[in-house]
């Protein structure tokens, strides 16, 4: 029997004819921006009251977030299967243990975060406390991304928790599998005044970031994440932004290509190329193209098989439309030496690797969230610097050498969000390194201690006593010579080593 589907009531009154339609006679589970602002007002409320500031109850919370995962591990597995079919093995190591060690590693350290920080002081303050404390801010909004919709939405949560904040969270609507399921369990675990998930269309997200937030922290496109910041902008809101980029990746002539290949194929078509760390090109030399491509092809052959269609650890593109903007980039650059093939009906676009790319073609031009990986030639390290250097900032650049002096200069003259050497995406999965972009691949950084700072303001604290006025008059006018140059020496802090500085 046929299901009926039609737009709920709500969506109807307002006149959004394209929302996420819902079966007939359910509720339409979708925020719209009004709405969102009975959300803020009730986490601000609960923010104000003080309900996040204590650590027990940032650990509580955190806690909570940690048996969500365990407890709904296959619940999560079912959601990402039918979003993304996305292996089972996929979803735990790069989703569901990725946000438990950072649940894990901020409880563990929590007290220590929260403890203020000392800082230098010079002869004039010697006898006072300077220090900073962590603030949180208030009320942030995450903004997660579909590649990775489970963890791109809890680990900044993680972080913001950590900091002692509320938080409302709005889950990609190309997942709708998991936002759903993230909608339905976050209310059962943690504090339903404090922590809220919207489901908001990405049109409607400049309006909700325009209600005023404390934070607003943004996974995406960069044109998504342009107009988040606009928006943000109106309203002084700071942000955070990790943006899609075109990461590049240089393979030296001296590196061992079958691990090389490996490590490249398992990071490149990982969650069927859907990933915003993963390497989108690489440069290398004629020579070196040859045998690449060949250990490719061995590789592919052994993760996926002679048909990846039919492997179970392939997975399949989110959406119509990301799908069919990567089957015409595909088609429309270089020529396809591996793989190529596209399955309208099942969202399948095979591993494929292009050959004759140019920097003028479509796919060196536009983001791509597909399982396709250009090569382009490059003499040498020298012109693969140039060539990386004369585009935007990347998220990510990768390098694949025995050579030491190679990956060091590739580290040393270009410029990302991060770096790695003779891996991919390992990265940005390690919770006591930053992750982050830089120039138009984003602002800011999180993951362990810089979630907690992301989240947090750093409020500096003098603390004086009103003794001591024997010292601090010399401040005071009417101004002489003399007692300028003692405030000067008593104010300006010595080099390191060489105790204080003294009256000329």
């Amino acid at each position: 029997m046929s299901v009926k589907f039609k737009a709920c009531n709500s969506c109807q009154r307002n006149g959004r004819l394209t929302c996420r339609r819902t079966r007939l006679g359910e509720p339409c589970l979708r925020t719209y921006p009004l709405e969102c602002v009975d959300l803020l007002r009730r986490a601000r409320a609960a923010f104000k009251a003080g309900h996040t500031i204590k650590e027990s109850s940032r650990l509580a919370q955190l806690e909570a977030v940690v048996q969500m995962l365990e407890e709904h591990e296959c619940d999560f597995v079912q959601v990402l299967g039918k979003d993304l079919h996305k292996p089972h093995f996929e979803t735990v190591m790069s989703e569901l243990i990725l946000v438990k060690n950072e649940a894990l590693y901020a409880i563990s350290n929590l007290k220590k975060w929260m403890q203020p920080q000392q800082v230098e002081k010079n002869l004039s303050t010697t006898l006072d406390d300077c220090f900073m404390v962590n603030e949180p801010l208030g009320v942030v909004f995450i903004v997660g991304g579909w590649c990775s919709p489970v963890q791109m939405c809890l680990v900044p949560l993680v972080g913001a928790i950590a900091a002692g904040n509320c938080a409302i969270i709005n889950p990609s609507e190309c997942t709708v599998n998991t936002a759903e399921l993230l909608h339905r369990l976050i209310p059962l675990y943690l504090n339903k005044e404090c922590f809220h998930v919207i489901l908001a269309l990405k049109n409607d997200l400049p309006d909700i970031v325009e209600q005023k937030f404390d934070h607003v922290f943004f996974t995406g496109t960069r044109e998504d994440g342009n107009r988040i910041a606009q928006a943000a902008a109106r309203t002084l809101t700071p942000v955070t932004l990790v943006l899609a980029s075109k990461n590049p990746c240089y393979v030296d002539q001296h590196c061992d290509i079958v691990t090389t290949a490996q490590r490249i194929a398992w990071a490149r078509f990982h969650n069927a190329g859907q990933s915003l760390v993963a390497p989108d090109y690489i440069l290398c030399n004629k020579s070196v193209q040859v045998r690449f491509v060949q250990a490719m092809k061995c590789c592919l052959m052994q993760f996926f098989g002679p048909n990846p269609k039919e492997s179970r650890s392939f997975g399949r593109i989110v959406n119509a439309d990301i799908f069919n903007k990567t089957k015409d980039i595909l088609w429309k650059s270089g020529k396809v030496a591996v793989g190529g093939q596209a399955i309208e009906a099942e969202k399948y676009i095979a591993p494929t690797i292009l050959t004759d790319v140019v920097d003028t073609d479509l796919i060196m031009q536009q983001d791509v969230f597909g399982p396709v990986l250009p090569l382009l030639t490059v003499q040498n390290v020298d012109e693969a610097i140039a060539f990386i250097n004369k585009h935007e900032k990347p998220l990510c650049v990768y390098a694949f050498s025995n050579n030491s002096e190679v990956i060091s200069q590739l580290m040393n003259e270009t410029s990302s969000g991060s770096f790695c050497s003779n891996d991919c995406v390992l990265q940005s999965l390690i919770v006591t390194l930053p992750f982050g972009g830089v120039g138009t691949s984003g602002t800011g950084s999180y993951h362990g201690r810089y979630s907690f700072d992301t989240f947090s303001h750093k409020k500096s604290c003098l603390l004086r006593s009103l003794r001591f006025e024997c010292v601090t008059y010399l401040r005071y006018p009417p101004y002489e010579e003399r007692t300028l140059s003692l405030m000067a020496w008593a104010s300006t802090l010595s080099q390191r080593g060489q105790g204080w500085c003294q009256i000329l």
